[in-house]
Parts: C-alpha cells; sequence; structure tokens
C-alpha cells in the first residue's frame, strides 16, 4: 500500500508531532513538528526535515548548525497522529549542545540534569 502524507491527523494547525530516535542506543533525541510538506521533503531527500513555529518555515535538521538528521526509518503510530523517525544524528540533536532535548528529569521533587552539553 502506497503511503500518503495526507491520511495523517493533523492538529487544528496542520502539524503532527514527529518523535526523533537514534538508530544505534535507541536514545530519543527530540520531538518537534511536521506539516504534510515536510513529511514529503524528509522522505524524498532523507535529512529530516521539520516545520518551526517560531520561525513559519521549513528547518532541515543541521542545515546551519552541521547536526545532521540522516533519516534511517520513518514510522507512524496507531492512530495516526504522532510520527517516529529514527535517525544518524550528527552531533548534538538539542539547540543547548546536548545531545537530547530530554536532558532533565524530575526526581523526588527536584529537577535534575542528566546531560551536560557537549565539548565543541
Amino acid at each position: 500500500m502506497a503511503f500518503d502524507a495526507s491520511s495523517l491527523t493533523y492538529n487544528d494547525a496542520g502539524l503532527i508531532p514527529a518523535i526523533a530516535q537514534d538508530e544505534v542506543s535507541g536514545e530519543i533525541l527530540m520531538m518537534a513538528w511536521m506539516n504534510a510538506e515536510s513529511v514529503a521533503r524528509t522522505l524524498e531527500s532523507k535529512r529530516v526535515t521539520y516545520w518551526s513555529r517560531s520561525r513559519q518555515a521549513f528547518w532541515v535538521k543541521g542545515e546551519s548548525s552541521g547536526h545532521v538528521q540522516e533519516l534511517v526509518d520513518f514510522r507512524v503510530d496507531c492512530d495516526r497522529d504522532c510520527l517516529l523517525v529514527v535517525v544518524r544524528q550528527t552531533g548534538p540533536a538539542c539547540h543547548t549542545n546536548r545531545r537530547s532535548c530530554f536532558y532533565t528529569a524530575v526526581r523526588d521533587g527536584q529537577e535534575v540534569e542528566l546531560i551536560r552539553p557537549m565539548e565543541e
């Protein structure tokens, strides 16, 4: 069966959450938004392309930073309202220069930093 991006369930803004996962470690790297066009661009180019809500523009991950996400696998959840992009990540995924955007945990009521910024 051929994939059709219009078969996905987008929110009222025409966006769908996309979770990026490292292909080797399985680590969750980040979450960002995609629209139908960024889904199509990602599948065609194999470079993960998100929709930046703040810039109202397409955002090819790593285009300016060099911290590229090369698409390895593209998965759709059972409700068709969330995506999982399995990636080959170059450098940090987070704009804070950390490997993952999920670097803070809440433990015993306290926020704990789990991941330090990467050395440049």
